[in-house]
């Protein structure tokens, strides 16, 4: 039975999702905006699209998830490259990268969608976090229906579990992967490649990551590759060891999982 604070959180999201149609929301395959594609799609299915776009920086899971879950709802969804790796100034990695990152997104997602209002998967907690993102969002009239209706992270993980969404509710906050490459280094593809494939053959062989509760990250450190994970140790360091040697790189170590470590503020 849905619990009376996730109706009332609904009821809001419903009221504030009403007043904006058409609507075309940026879907990255976290659990925020899919869980605003499928209950915009549920409420407004001939005015709610859907944009993915896809780059390096984009996992390849996130992307398989958002196309199953367009095809078994039926959303229309619009796959596209926004073209931040062509801008030297989200390459060169400066503290403010998402604002670059987000400019040519929803630029991308004007271009596409005409007079629909734009929505992100904003929630409250991102207010909390410094986020140029929503810079680069406010000044493109951007509409955050989560924020608008009171909606916090923990409200959006309650809505997606009584909607039945099960591999969403549960998954692992998973930012694009040039937040793994520490402010000042340049982004590479190859680099976010491998960050990648690290901690996808990390969690197959030791789990992390699996959970909300246990995450995990490979970062790309001035020292060389880090992993953060609060698992089995001597078993990530193996692994981890054993590819940086492959790949020609620096192995740095191990520590404990820090939220947003690779951003490095003067």
């Amino acid at each position: 039975m849905m619990e009376v604070r996730t109706i009332a959180a609904q009821d809001r999201l419903r009221v504030v999702l009403a007043k904006l149609q058409p609507l075309a929301i940026a879907v990255s395959g976290g659990v925020d905006s899919m869980t605003l594609a499928y209950v915009a799609h549920r409420w407004h299915p001939r005015t709610a699209r859907m944009v993915h776009a896809v780059s390096p920086a984009v996992p390849a899971a996130a992307t398989a998830r958002v196309k199953a879950h367009a095809a078994r709802h039926g959303w229309a969804l619009d796959v596209v490259g926004a073209g931040e790796f062509d801008d030297p100034d989200y390459l060169s990695n400066p503290v403010n990268r998402c604002y670059f990152c987000k400019t040519h997104l929803y630029d991308r997602i004007r271009a596409l969608s005409g007079e629909s209002v734009i929505a992100s998967g904003a929630n409250l907690d991102d207010l909390d976090d410094y986020r140029p993102g929503l810079i680069a969002a406010k000044e493109r009239s951007v509409i955050h229906p989560y924020i608008e209706a009171a909606l916090d992270k923990a409200a959006v993980r309650a809505l997606a579990a009584v909607h039945g969404l099960d591999d969403l509710a549960e998954l692992p906050a998973q930012p694009c992967l040039s937040s793994r490459i520490e402010t000042g280094l340049t982004v590479r593809a190859e680099d976010l490649a491998f960050v990648e494939a690290v901690e996808a053959r990390l969690a197959a062989a030791v789990g992390a990551g699996a959970g909300r509760a246990a995450p995990l990250r490979c970062r790309v450190t001035h020292q060389g590759i880090v992993i953060e994970s609060d698992g089995d140790r001597a078993a990530v360091a193996a692994i981890a060891r054993d590819m940086c040697r492959e790949a020609g790189r620096q192995f740095a170590g191990i520590r404990s999982y820090r939220r947003g470590s690779a951003f490095l503020r003067a």
